[in-house]
């Protein structure tokens, strides 16, 4: 239907009985509907009339078919974990010895270290120095003292125990390939990757203000991006496209997974190095172990490289793959060239490719800090959850940061009793149909991904916003932009009825953000974005305006 009102008409008008030409009489009238709408034990009768609400479901187990949300399907899961470490503690006696036996040998090595770091940052300073327009490419005076600096990257592998690093293939000559991309493993490969191609890169912000490594990614000419800033993406962008247009630039580097892997699954690709469309060089880095997984997943950087100075040798192999030229015989779309790469990448290093992102990474994040027992299972494939409800990886955080609060068991799933607590619903007819909404799978309990298709499949419905509004605007009867408890009382009494004082209060105040003793409509309206289910509290306000006034 394309008017999507929740007061339009159930029936266009040109399904209306029309006159005959051949009658004098019109036809009599349809008979009217009746629906029944039971709330524990309470009963309204609404007649359709001329204005009934498109979307009321003869079929009363959907909480939300006034605002013609159907039940929803729970997309794939993988129970693949892109970001886990293998080797996050130090375990058997083997690995013990080798740490004692190579103590001597880190402390050589710490030593190589900092004079690398030492003499590559002096050597990055003086080549920066004087230099202000730095959008302009480096002069070749400036990019040749940079060698220094590169011949310190390298030093600072050897010291971490790559003393060689197998390579096959070479790298495509920069007029073939302006763009390189590569999959993302360990803090190890820009640094690498510095030393071997001198490309300049793609870094967040927060990059410039780290100690050395802010210095020398200037030198890089280095582009700045916040991932969260559209803005911000755009620019990033424009100044790839920039960059790799032109021959005196260094060739752009990126990692366009967006964060580091444990290199046994490539995920989703970001589409800054493919919307440019220019020819892709895709790179793959691997970090072949028995007993020590380099990847930089739930470690801490300190360990991390503690575990590197105390290996006898750490392995790496880098293999360049053939150019990725877009097809120039039809205009080639960008998600379809960064899944040609990816297809690639995946293919050469033998894994599979899943649809998570960063926004998978801030999930594990704020599960590892709520001390979950298995934060893997708080992973949702945010790259598709992303595609499917436009729903942003911070919004997804702010889910999850409800959902934990529901006290989850150690498989992640929250039972009724915990659900209905957080978010201050008394049992009844009507919290156990919004429970049984999101439990898909009629298990008793719901899970994060549950939780969180469910609320964004509520939150994208057209309707959605439109229903806050009439809710507020029903609930404030006097119009004066604020919900005072006792009006708020009265509205949800026309859903849940039997609801104590406590429990209204309790209600109040969960939706009185700012604690002031009243709901603003930003209050409001910014309680049910962040817990959308709770819209089916407020049906009956929604439809008020179309219905006969509903008494007890």
């Amino acid at each position: 239907m394309s008017d999507h009102s929740i007061f339009a008409p159930l029936l266009p008008s040109d399904h209306l009985p029309h006159k005959s030409n051949g009658d004098a009489q019109e036809h009599a009238p349809e008979p009217h509907v009746i629906l029944t709408v039971e709330d524990d034990g309470v009963q309204h009768q609404l007649s359709n009339g001329d204005h009934l609400g498109t979307h009321i479901s003869e079929v009363d187990d959907n909480p939300y078919a006034f605002l013609g949300a159907n039940r929803f399907d729970m997309p794939g899961s993988t129970t693949v974990d892109p970001f886990r470490n293998n080797t996050p503690r130090v375990e058997g006696v083997y690995e013990w010895l080798k740490i004692v036996v190579c103590l001597p040998i880190t402390l050589v090595r710490l030593v190589l270290f900092g004079l690398a770091l030492m003499v590559g940052y002096v050597a990055t300073r003086t080549a920066l120095l004087g230099w202000k327009d730095r959008s302009s490419p480096m002069p070749k005076w400036r990019s040749r003292l940079m060698w220094v600096t590169r011949m310190s990257a390298r030093t600072i592998l050897f010291s971490f125990g790559y003393q060689w690093i197998r390579r096959k293939g070479k790298p495509a000559p920069r007029e073939i390939a302006p763009i390189v991309v590569s999959n993302h493993v360990s803090y190890i490969d820009p640094i690498f990757f510095f030393y071997e191609l001198f490309p300049t890169i793609v870094a967040s912000e927060s990059h410039d203000a780290m100690p050395f490594v802010g210095t020398i990614i200037r030198a890089m000419q280095v582009i700045y991006v916040n991932r969260f800033s559209p803005t911000s993406r755009k620019h990033a962008i424009n100044e790839i496209k920039r960059k790799a247009s032109c021959d005196q630039f260094p060739r752009v580097l990126l990692f366009p997974e967006g964060t580091t892997t444990n290199g046994r699954s490539i995920i989703s690709f970001q589409l800054g190095a493919f919307i440019p469309g220019y020819p892709i060089q895709p790179v793959i880095v691997r970090y072949p172990h028995v007993h020590f997984d380099q990847s930089w997943g739930n470690v801490s950087l300190a360990m991390l490289m503690f575990r590197m100075f105390t290996q006898f040798h750490n392995f790496m192999e880098v293999e360049y793959l053939p150019v990725i030229t877009p097809h120039e015989n039809r205009k080639e779309s960008a998600v379809r060239l960064a899944q040609r790469t990816g297809h690639a990448v995946a293919s050469a290093l033998n894994v599979v490719q899943t649809s998570h992102s960063y926004g998978d990474v801030l999930l594990l994040s704020k599960a590892l800090e709520a001390n979950q027992e298995n934060p893997s299972l708080y992973l949702v494939e945010m790259a598709g959850v992303e595609a499917e409800f436009h729903l942003s990886s911070l919004e997804a955080v702010d889910f999850l940061d409800v959902f934990l609060s529901m006290n989850p068991d150690s498989r992640g799933q929250v039972e009724i009793h915990h659900f209905l607590k957080v978010l201050r619903l008394k049992p009844s007819t009507l919290s156990e149909k919004i429970f049984g909404f999101v439990d898909v799978q009629k298990s008793g309990k719901i899970t994060f991904k549950q939780f969180l298709v469910g609320s964004a499949h509520i939150l994208k419905q057209p309707l959605f916003h439109q229903a806050c509004e009439s809710a507020f605007t029903a609930c404030d009867g006097n119009g004066k932009n604020y919900i005072l408890e006792k009006e708020f009382g009265d509205s949800l009494m026309l859903s849940i009825p039997g609801l104590s004082n406590n429990e209204i209060r309790g209600l109040f105040t969960f939706f009185d953000i700012d604690r002031d003793g009243k709901i603003s409509k930003d209050d409001f309206i910014g309680c049910l974005r962040r817990i959308p289910l709770l819209i089916a509290l407020f049906s009956p306000c929604v439809l008020q305006p179309i219905c006969p006034k509903l008494e007890k």
